[in-house]
């Protein structure tokens, strides 16, 4: 029978493996690029969603903060920011009371570089930048409580006379989408709301997963943090899977984001009939698997159509290992799914980065064997984590495929969703 063939997003080198016709293919709905993306950028500022221009939002203002995602999102900021940054200079704001700060989140700060692979060195060289950094007191300010968690905001971001977000709008396994008030929450952010956002009961919520908002908490408390703080603005752009600019979508914080989150939908989301007994998915390629933190994307999403006790592969490059020191303190503990659920579920024992380390455990929970691919990786890290390094990764899938019946491959991995009708 003729082989089919899947290329695998994988570092910054696609993966290509062969497999029998049987096998099949959990692709997104082709995305055409658009021809011209600086126009589009423009015209998007021009005539936004539910909202007047960016000109004329500008004008009169006396500085603006303009937020955007740290070095692990794949964001076109060489072809988004410049139209942007212009039409505030034109609009009378003076380049060094424009102030570019990087929703970091609890990630690193991005510098050197890094900054410049970011965003480009000639904006990193003329513009104030200002990395985020969520537990140092000088980088937030509490402004009001939710539910009885605070709500601490980057200063830079409060004291701005024009506030504005960008972004890129992928499916996301807590918030369903990214961008739009993701960027506050908790791109900009202080820990201990980050502490709420991010619980043990917040997700384990069912709803709390890739592309719904109706009834999602963590959607629904990051709308209610952006009305409290403020957003003037918003500038998302959806990408294909060749990363062009697809959709650009400015405007009202709300209305811009719901309308590229429904072209998300309508491309990225795949109805199945059944759940799968072995699924080969990849960890998104480069910047998306710089580490295995963000690898809890794909695993969730492989979890989500594949059969309790089914078998996982996954291809990752992990170029800078397993993740931050306290998500290794806790993946490299040993400790199963029960034993993670009683130490972690009690709010007092909070620690940074536990919701990747539930994701992952969640995902380990539900499959049987899961083999992963990643030079970057140790094979005592994952087998601590209950899973098994591979150094060939066709020859692996190859002896797997005689022991499943049905299999799909996900060469895109976290950025297209399987929903199984049940």
């Amino acid at each position: 029978m003729a082989d089919k063939t899947a290329r695998l997003l994988y570092g910054e080198n696609p993966l290509t493996l062969r497999f029998p016709e049987s096998v099949s293919i959990l692709e997104m709905k082709a995305l055409q690029g658009l021809r011209d993306p600086e126009r589009a950028v423009y015209a998007a500022l021009a005539d936004p969603i539910e909202s007047p221009s960016l000109s004329e939002i500008a004008r009169g203002r006396k500085n603006a903060c303009v937020v955007i995602s740290d070095f692990t999102r794949p964001v076109p900021n060489k072809i988004i920011l410049p139209p942007l940054l212009k039409i505030l200079e034109e609009s009378g704001i003076p380049r060094d009371k424009i102030t570019i700060l990087i929703a970091t989140g609890m990630h690193r700060p991005n510098l050197g570089e890094e900054l410049i692979y970011l965003v480009g060195g000639d904006i990193a060289e003329h513009y104030p930048i200002v990395n985020h950094y969520c537990r140092d007191p000088e980088s937030f300010r509490k402004i009001d409580e939710i539910d009885g968690a605070p709500i601490e905001i980057n200063p830079h971001y409060l004291d701005a006379d024009l506030k504005i977000l960008t972004g890129l709008i992928e499916p996301h396994f807590y918030a369903g989408y990214s961008g739009g008030r993701k960027a506050i929450l908790p791109g900009i952010s202080s820990y201990e709301t980050m502490k709420f956002m991010h619980s043990y009961e917040m997700i384990a919520h069912p709803k709390v997963t890739n592309c719904i908002l109706e009834g999602n908490p963590f959607h629904e408390y990051g709308i209610r943090v952006t009305e409290r703080v403020g957003a003037d603005f918003i500038l998302n752009v959806v990408i294909t899977q060749t990363r062009e600019i697809a959709g650009v979508f400015a405007g009202h914080y709300k209305h811009a984001h719901l309308a590229g989150c429904d072209l998300v939908y309508r491309h990225s989301v795949v109805d199945l009939d059944e759940r799968m007994d072995m699924v080969v998915t990849s960890g998104g390629g480069f910047p998306l698997d710089a580490t295995f933190y963000q690898i809890s994307k794909a695993l969730i999403g492989a979890k989500d159509i594949l059969k309790r006790g089914g078998t996982i592969v996954v291809a990752c490059e992990c170029r800078e290992g397993l993740g931050n020191p306290e998500f290794c303190e806790i993946m490299r503990s040993g400790c199963g799914y029960q034993e993670f659920c009683k130490t972690y579920s009690d709010p007092k024992d909070f620690v940074i980065d536990q919701w990747c380390s539930q994701s992952i455990y969640q995902a380990v929970d539900h499959a049987g064997p899961i083999y992963v691919y990643s030079p970057g990786m140790a094979g005592d890290d994952l087998e601590a984590m209950g899973m098994i390094r591979v150094d060939d990764l066709q020859e692996t899938v190859n002896r797997l495929l005689p022991q499943h019946e049905k299999v799909m491959v996900v060469p895109e991995g976290p950025y297209v969703v399987g929903r199984v009708r049940d």
